[in-house]
Order: structure tokens, then C-alpha cells, then sequence
């Protein structure tokens, strides 16, 4: 006797919906190589998502108004060899250009802000200074070994 699973339905019709359906994909936010337009985001998609899925995408799940939506496709790499000198080629994927909509503007998250360069240089010597002290009182010899080397165990 064949052994069946109950499997929850996916539509039931008149009952009201109470699960949340995720996509199958994701988007990932790329910081662009060249200077973008403020209000042009660049995401790297999976290839099977159409324009269409990105727009729909980011208006419903993050409420992004989304003006216009330009994707192309970016050719792997197959300079690299592996240990048998056969060439090795990278998976080709797909980019999108999203253009939020009219008076929206986007600006790239600073994640790790640059700390303040010390410029004066007493405050170079004075840390140069401390570390000294610091390694000195580091390497002083301990009274209680009896002037027998750190390095030779008893």
C-alpha cells in the first residue's frame, strides 16, 4: 500500500488566504563601477527573472517605486584554467538598471565609514611612544622564575 502525504493545497477557493508566498529568487544590491544617476539602483539578478518580475518585486514586497527597469546579460569569464589546463568559465548573469520613479533618488548605504585620518604628527609620536611602552612592559621578565628564560619550561 503506497504510502501518501497530505499536501496542504495551494488555492482553496472562498477561504480566504493565510499563508505568504516568497519568490524563488532574490535581488542583490550592487555598488555600480562606474558613476549612476541618483535616482538608478543596480541589482544582479537571477537570469530567469524578467523585467516585469524586478518591477513587480520591488513595488510588493519593498514598496519601491519603480519608475523603469533595463536589464542586460553579463558574459562570464573563461580566462581561468583549472590544474588540468582546461578552461574554466564562469556563470554568465543578469544585471538590472531599476529607475525609481519621478523625485525619488537613492544614495549607496555607507557601511563602513572612514574612520579620521590622524594628520598631526605629534599624535603619531605620541602613539608610537605608547606602543613602546606597551611592548617594554610586555617583555620584562618575570621575578618569580628566578632569571631563567621564558622560553625554557621547568
Amino acid at each position: 500500500m503506497p504510502v501518501t502525504r497530505l499536501l496542504y493545497p495551494l488555492y482553496q477557493l472562498g477561504n480566504p488566504q493565510l499563508r505568504i508566498f516568497r519568490p524563488n529568487w532574490f535581488l542583490t544590491l550592487v555598488r555600480p563601477g562606474k558613476q549612476q544617476p541618483p535616482d538608478t539602483v543596480q541589482f544582479r539578478v537571477p537570469m530567469v527573472m524578467t523585467k516585469y518580475d524586478i518591477k513587480n518585486y520591488l513595488e510588493r514586497i519593498y514598496n519601491v517605486p519603480v519608475g523603469v527597469v533595463r536589464t542586460r546579460i553579463q558574459f562570464g569569464s573563461n580566462k581561468k584554467r583549472n590544474h588540468l589546463n582546461q578552461k574554466v568559465k564562469q556563470p554568465d548573469y543578469k544585471v538590472a538598471y531599476v529607475q525609481l520613479a519621478q523625485g525619488q533618488t537613492f544614495t549607496f548605504p555607507d557601511i563602513f565609514p572612514e574612520k579620521d585620518q590622524v594628520s598631526a604628527e605629534g599624535s603619531i609620536e605620541a602613539l608610537q611612544k605608547q606602543f613602546m611602552e606597551d611592548e617594554k612592559q610586555r617583555q620584562k621578565h618575570d621575578p618569580r622564575r628566578g632569571g631563567v628564560t621564558e622560553w625554557f619550561g621547568l
